[in-house]
């Protein structure tokens, strides 16, 4: 892919996590591509879903596992506005994942090299997943700091 190509997919990413936002989650969204075609896309809902693992990226992957009636999903790359946490990092393995683009850094709970080295370094699992991180940074960390901001100043937040 060219970076060309990698900002307009981490683009539509930054566009999935705006619709988590309106719909009260944590501003996160992740699409997932194939030869240049989008196979799955996800924002946060673990809120709406009362769903713990309904993260963005577990979500567009959920969606790609159906399309591709496979849950491996190798010559794909994941973008995503915000580093993958532990549990996410994991399914991006699990699932073959070769390549993970991802905009802001996550100094609680990244696991692409902030907190934790789950990719692509770990190699104690028998896939690695390229990363890089980075693409969009300034945009999605905005988007994160506006969101807790805006609720941090409503009451009754403490969802």
């Amino acid at each position: 892919m060219s970076e060309r190509d990698d900002r307009r997919w981490m683009q539509r990413a930054l566009e999935l996590a705006q619709r988590a936002w309106e719909d009260g989650e944590v501003p996160v969204g992740a699409v997932l591509v194939r030869h240049g075609e989008v196979i799955g896309e996800g924002w946060n809902r673990p809120i709406g879903a009362n769903d713990p693992t309904a993260h963005a990226e577990i979500q567009a992957l959920r969606v790609a596992g159906r399309i591709m009636g496979n849950y491996r999903l190798p010559g794909t790359t994941l973008y995503v506005t915000l580093e993958p946490c532990p549990m996410c990092a994991g399914a991006i393995v699990h699932a073959r994942v070769e390549r993970v683009v991802f905009g802001a850094t996550d100094p609680r709970t990244g696991a692409a090299g902030s907190v934790f080295d789950l990719l692509p370094s770990d190699r104690r699992f028998n896939h690695r997943t390229a990363c890089e991180g980075g693409l969009l940074a300034d945009e999605a960390a905005r988007l994160l700091r506006d969101f807790f901001r805006e609720r941090r100043k409503s009451p009754g937040s403490s969802r």
